[in-house]
């Protein structure tokens, strides 16, 4: 009888426990960070008589009260804490429950994944001032202002959210494909399925998930939520023609940071108090996305036809050729030296 705890030949527990531990561990490190900066909150708070202790108990509100006291550092300063809780939990994971080195996870560093992060950072913001350019000649949106900001300084709160999109782009590729789709192409790549089947099933989940995480997002409506899954498949491209995050990351961060504080456009739902560009957004919901921003109109679907399409041209040029990487749902043991006879690699 099949055990589904545990998989003797490849001398590991199954994806779906390694997900679900992972997930638990990667849940359990962001509870403690936001206790530990909510005993921040508080300490500024009871030091300038604004103290709340119901604050603790109402995780939103906490948050809130953390971007209102430090502006947008908390945010770089939460995405700092996130990024550090998901690198310790796939060394953690990957040395307990799935048996690979990090760079197994897409972090292959070379000359060619440098390049494929250039490539990431400059679609994300060409995609989104082709955006910006298209409502703005379309009258969608009329630009009311330059360099707006809720804090004291411009500068200061722009550089605070770079980092902190900077941090959010590696911790989601790194959550979303680097480990919930690798794990679940290998697990899903059965003998009747083969690891190419696997390989599109989990990446249309790993994007289906994407999408519903940010279905709570403020002013999310089930199309914006369909158009996230769109943007996760977009994302997860790179990765599925790679196998590496480099691409993912550095779109991610790009997409966001020019959407948001660059553009002055709402990024998933929410609106940044900083960015270079103050706009007044007009137009069809349907076109434009309307509160919840571009993510959720025809025109930032239109972005990711556009830059899956350069995704594509781009493998193609520095591959040679474009195919999925169906390794990815193919696990390797990991080899080991020989003691007595270094020159000799088994596996374990």
């Amino acid at each position: 009888m099949k055990n589904t705890f545990y998989n003797k030949e490849q001398r590991r527990i199954r994806a779906l426990w390694r997900i679900l531990i992972q997930g638990g561990l990667f849940l359990l490190g962001l509870t403690l960070i936001s206790t530990v900066l909510g005993v921040i909150a508080m300490l500024i708070m009871a030091a300038t008589g604004q103290a709340d202790l119901e604050l603790l108990l109402n995780q939103e509100a906490l948050m809130g009260a953390l971007m209102s006291l430090g502006g947008g550092w908390f945010f770089a300063l939460i995405g700092v804490g996130t990024v550090v809780v998901i690198v310790l939990t796939f060394l953690l994971a990957g040395w307990l429950l799935d048996r690979r080195k990090f760079t197994e996870f897409g972090f292959h560093f070379s000359r060619q994944w440098w390049l494929d992060l250039g490539f990431g950072l400059v679609l994300g913001a060409v995609l989104m001032m082709m955006i910006f350019l298209i409502e703005l000649a379309a009258g969608w949106i009329t630009i009311a202002g330059t360099m707006r900001t809720s804090g004291s300084s411009f500068l200061s709160g722009w550089l605070a959210m770079l980092v902190g999109f900077i941090c959010v782009g590696i911790y989601e590729e790194m959550l979303f494909r680097g480990y919930h789709l690798r794990n679940i192409v290998e697990g899903l790549n059965w003998k009747k399925l083969g690891p190419r089947s696997a390989l599109w099933i989990g990446y249309i989940l790993s994007s289906s998930i994407f999408g519903l995480a940010h279905a709570t997002n403020p002013n999310a409506t089930w199309i914006s939520t369909l158009n996230l899954v769109l943007a996760g498949l977009f994302l997860g491209l790179g990765f599925v023609l790679t196998g590496e995050l480099a691409i993912p990351i550095g779109l991610h961060i790009t997409w966001n940071f020019f959407q948001g504080n660059i553009f002055g456009f709402p990024v998933s739902g929410s609106r940044s108090g900083t960015s270079l560009i103050s706009i007044q957004q007009g137009g069809p919901d349907l076109l434009t996305g309307g509160a919840f921003g571009p993510e959720a109109g025809l025109v930032g679907i239109l972005a990711i036809l556009v830059g899956s399409a350069l995704t594509i041209l781009y493998v193609r040029k520095t591959r040679g050729e474009v195919r999925l990487r169906t390794e990815l749902a193919e696990y390797q043991k990991p080899v080991i030296k020989a003691a007595i006879h270094p020159e000799i690699m088994v596996n374990e």
